[in-house]
């Protein structure tokens, strides 16, 4: 999903067709054993719970994700692009409960990823749920639900959060928050974590509504909306043509729209005039770019008018994930799950400053009791932390891979790899991201990652591994 800072998830079992074999993964800030494995594409998974220990599940297949979490029954559902994908030759595969597009006929994954890093490629996104939150309880409910300082927020400025279960404090999903208006919020979450999500925050909504009856909230969930990403250092004059009013209104004018701001823009396509698109500069492969809220009407319109510069080609799944992964950005169910708490999966930035004192009346957010004590004494209170990892030459260590002292011959366990592959930006050179032991997540330390039957040599390794270039107001 989209991200303002780096970030995203955690870990899984496997289903009853899986070959199976053990690997250690955090649960509550342990150590444990759980099966991994292969099954089909469509294979479902599952995820721990914090209070059963029970272990998350995802299907893998030849090391392509399909699914971030627990992906509906049914049928596979379709984005307002799906025909536009199968037209232009896209592999389509099972996502999250969707049909979407691992790659396309003109690049492969590789070729793919290059061209987003070097011009500009543009990602379906639709299957991401988004939501708009209105009304005089709208701040206080996202305020208890999230950890950031969201009463800071200026008109149409997001955040990175994540949604807290109120008794563990462990990420329930990774969110951008975007405040439109004074009462106003618009927010995406993973399509993957879709029921989880909905239930999560029905429960959280009519619980204010019962504890503060005269604060109104209205919720809809925006089904009548595409959502597009287009992401790379040509991404702007690529958008910047199609933009009404360009070069006479400077609210057109893309140059001054920075990272984490958004605006309500229209169109001088002739049949998309008339309605707004919402523009957000942000994404999720550290490059400059746009998330594109687009009328459904008219998603194909728009998507097509973009294709047209040649400089834009559509880019998929893979792409998508091995650049994310360079960004040092997680991936729900993978790097972070309701196992984790924001401070054990790196993300304590986004607990805001004003509101880590729990004499303050700003720390009433879910699972602060957890939180608090862990972002103020780590060493004391977290046994794990996420890190990054550089692993030399040879095959890349993949997700549940585990992680040994390189100086015990025992290779006791002290981790799990939770993303792993080649980096396309960096020649080949294998790059991970995992949980590691309390005390060893320093950036130099040497470790130890299994790979197939073998130790391989790893260091901990700062994030990202490849610089982000996001497009901010120059400086004073």
């Amino acid at each position: 999903m989209s991200a303002v800072r780096p970030l995203r998830r955690g870990l899984h079992l496997l289903g009853s067709k899986s070959i199976a074999r053990t690997a250690p993964v955090g649960v509550n800030g342990t150590l444990t054993a759980v099966p991994r494995g292969l099954v089909s594409p469509q294979g479902r998974c599952a995820l721990r719970s914090p209070i059963s220990g029970r272990a998350i599940a995802r299907p893998v297949n030849n090391g392509v994700r399909y699914a971030s979490t627990a992906a509906p029954s049914g049928p596979l559902r379709k984005t307002q692009l799906y025909d536009l994908h199968l037209e232009r030759g896209a592999k389509m595969v099972p996502f999250a409960g969707y049909s979407m597009p691992l790659q396309y006929s003109d690049l492969s994954h590789v070729e793919s990823h290059k061209w987003t890093r070097e011009k500009a490629s543009l990602f379906d996104v639709s299957h991401m749920v988004q939501h708009k939150l209105s009304g005089p309880g709208a701040l206080d409910l996202l305020m208890k639900v999230s950890p950031s300082s969201l009463d800071k927020l200026q008109d149409n400025t997001s955040t990175l959060s994540c949604l807290l279960e109120p008794s563990t404090g462990g990420i329930v999903d990774d969110t951008v928050i975007t405040r439109l208006s004074k009462d106003t919020f618009y927010f995406v979450t993973n399509a993957g974590r879709r029921d989880e999500d909905l239930a999560f925050l029905q429960a959280e909504i009519d619980a204010f509504k019962s504890a503060h009856p005269d604060k109104s909230l209205t919720w809809e969930i925006l089904e009548d909306r595409a959502l597009i990403a287009l992401q790379g250092p040509e991404a702007a004059a690529a958008l910047q043509p199609l933009i009404k009013g360009a070069g006479t209104d400077s609210a057109a004018d893309l140059s001054t729209l920075y990272f984490g701001n958004c605006r309500s823009l229209y169109l001088n396509l002739p049949s998309a005039s008339t309605e707004p698109l919402l523009i957000s500069r942000t994404g999720y492969t550290g490059e400059d770019g746009f998330e594109i809220s687009i009328p459904a009407a008219i998603a194909t319109t728009v998507t097509n008018a973009l294709l047209e510069n040649p400089i834009v080609r559509l880019a998929g799944l893979a792409a998508r994930d091995s650049l994310r992964l360079e960004a040092g950005m997680c991936l729900y169910g993978h790097d972070i799950s309701t196992s984790q708490t924001p401070p054990s999966a790196a993300l304590g930035w986004v607990v805001g400053k004003d509101r880590r004192d729990p004499s303050s009346p700003a720390s009433a957010f879910n699972g602060s009791e957890t939180i608090l004590p862990q972002l103020a004494s780590p060493a004391k209170t977290l046994s794990q932390r996420r890190v990054g990892f550089t692993v030399e030459k040879g095959s890349p260590a993949r997700e549940g891979a585990v992680i040994v002292d390189i100086n015990d011959e025992a290779k006791t366990p002290i981790g799990v790899v939770t993303s792993g592959l080649p980096s396309p930006s960096l020649g080949g050179t294998n790059i991970a991201m995992g949980y590691i032991k309390q005390g060893l997540h320093k950036k130099g330390t040497e470790v130890g990652i299994l790979v197939r039957n073998k130790v391989r040599k790893a260091t901990v390794t700062g994030m990202p591994w490849v610089e982000s270039k996001f497009h901010r107001p120059p400086k004073a």
